[in-house]
């Protein structure tokens, strides 16, 4: 099962829950690159597009392309 699947699974609150979390952890990953080492740096790209993937399905929920479940 792809990334892409997952998404597509989860209902419109879970999608904001699991974007919030995940901008924390980009913040925290950021801050992180900053002050120190940061172990894996292709994560923070891997993130900013996990984010951006959530926002294009949560814009097109408010958008009324997609139906909430």
């Amino acid at each position: 099962m792809t990334m892409k699947d997952k998404f597509n699974d989860l209902s419109y609150e879970e999608l904001q829950t699991k974007r919030r979390e995940l901008v924390a952890q980009y913040r925290g990953l950021r801050f992180d690159k900053v002050l120190a080492h940061v172990d894996n740096p292709l994560q923070l790209r891997v993130v900013r597009r996990k984010i951006a993937r959530l926002n294009t399905i949560i814009h097109e929920y408010d958008r009324g392309i997609r139906t909430r479940a």
